[in-house]
Formats: C-alpha cells, structure tokens, sequence
C-alpha cells in the first residue's frame, strides 16, 4: 500500500461527519456541536449555520443553497438569509434518525435513515431510502435496506451506490428519469462497517470503515486497491481540493454520546493519484 504524507486540517471537533467539497471549501457537520461547518485548506473554519435537531447529510440544491438533514426531527432543512427552512418532513417515512443525503444534479435528495433507535439499543431493523425532490414531496425508492448510510451518484446521473452498514456492503441501483431506483445489485461486500464514501474516475470507491479504523479504496466486486489505517474510527470522506485529488478523512475517538467533547474528532487530508468524480 501507498506511503503518504498526511496532514491534520482541524482537530477540535467534537463528531464530523457528511463532508462536501463546494466553492473551494470542505464543507461538513459538526453533529453533536450542532453545526454545519466550512473549512479552508489554510484551516480557517467559519460556522454556517446552528442546526438545533443535530445536522447530517448535505448537499446543495440548484439554486446552490445548503440542503442540511436535521438528524432527530427527520427533516431536510434549508440555508437561507434568515436561517432555516423547512423542505420536507421525512418522520412518516423514517423508522429511525435521518442521517446521510445525496443530492442529484436535478436538485433531487435521495437520504437514508437508521430504520430503528441504535442508541437506545433497540432491535434492528430494515428501512427505506427516501427521495424529496426539489418541490418537497417525498416517497421511498427502495426498501430493506440495511442502515443506508453513506451514498454517491455516478457522473452520468444513471446510478445511485449506498453503504449499508449493518449488512458490510455496497449497493447499486438504477436511476430512473423520475428518481426512481431499480435494478438493486451488490457492488462490493467489505469487511467492516461502511460509513461515508467517495467516488474517484477510475469507478472505485473510497469507503470510511469506522469498525476496522480504516479507509479503503474499493472496486465493484470487492477489491481493495488502497488503503489508509487510522488510530482514531474511520466515520467519512471526501474527495476536494482544486483537482479533486485531495482525500479528507473524517475521524472520532468515539463515535456514541453521551459525552463527547471537543477534541473527540478530527480531519486529515492526504493525496490520492486518481480524482474524485460524481456527486457529491
């Protein structure tokens, strides 16, 4: 495996998670500060905006306003001058806290759920992955999924790959004119829990395994092309910088409350030789 230099952009976290690339900025949830967060690679970090119900997954709609799920109301909210709006209410479809999101380049959201109560230490269960489009109307487009977590969309907008984390794997669908997913496949089984993800142009997959404490570079089928061990839980990542060759790594000491404090989670970056591609 790869010999890197790798550098710590901030250390005074208290969980990252659901980083983005955008106009020259990582941006990212602090999600027990209660904070979306944007960073610049000198390390300059500026709160956005305060998320009172626990922020996950972003992204941007086509108007490039933050789109922010609100983790323990089950909720999209979105950025605006006066602060935050409501999109869509995702609690009738949600079996658990909402958490990761992708948004297509049709301003569509496809989030995921945990499917049941995991920090009260209730029975798992199988959920649903949940689209609300631009307008705010939402409908599940896939089912039995197994904690959907961390997801990417090809470039060519045609398909949709989901880490399910209680099943160690990766899962492709079929993007349909209308958002609709179909053609469920396994893209890659893994050893260890997948968390975030991040697509280069080579059509492998960067996978954060907090279980393993690694990041592993994927290839549909299972092979590990790469990898990066971590002393702290592998949570996410992402693919920025200016050629989108810069890999952040999102990492915590502890990844349950209660708790955790400043100091608990962190953000390296190193370079990686093939870009990131796709959204987010």
């Amino acid at each position: 495996m790869t010999t890197r230099d790798v550098q710590t952009l901030l250390d005074d976290l208290v969980f990252a998670e659901g980083p983005r690339w955008h106009k020259g900025a990582l941006w990212f949830s602090d999600m027990y500060a209660l904070e979306v967060i944007r960073v610049e690679m000198t390390g300059r970090a500026d709160t956005v905006v305060h998320v009172p119900n626990q922020p996950s997954g972003l992204g941007f709609d086509l108007a490039e306003r933050l789109l922010i799920v609100s983790m323990k109301d089950k909720k999209v909210m979105r950025h605006v001058d006066a602060g935050l709006e409501e999109v869509a209410d995702l609690s009738h479809l949600a079996g658990g806290f909402c958490n990761d999101m992708v948004v297509d380049a049709k301003g569509r959201a496809y989030v995921g759920n945990f499917g049941f109560d995991t920090f009260a230490g209730a029975e798992h269960k199988d959920t649903v992955l949940i689209l609300v489009t631009p307008d705010g109307e939402t409908r599940a487009v896939a089912d039995n999924l197994s904690f959907p977590n961390g997801m990417v969309i090809t470039p060519d907008s045609k398909t949709l790959i989901v880490g399910e984390s209680r099943a160690s794997r990766l899962t492709a669908f079929d993007i349909g004119h209308d958002g609709t997913l179909s053609n469920r496949r396994v893209w890659a089984q893994i050893e260890g829990v997948p968390d975030g993800i991040a697509l280069d142009e080579d059509g492998c997959i960067w996978v954060a395994s907090p279980a393993n404490s690694v990041f592993l570079r994927v290839a549909e089928g299972g092979e590990i092309k790469d990898k990066i061990e971590s002393d702290l839980k592998a949570i996410a990542c992402a693919l920025g910088g200016s050629d989108r060759r810069t890999l952040f790594m999102l990492e915590a000491k502890e990844a349950r409350p209660p708790g955790l404090k400043r100091g608990n989670a962190r953000i390296r970056y190193t370079q990686v030789q093939v870009a990131g591609t796709g959204i987010p």
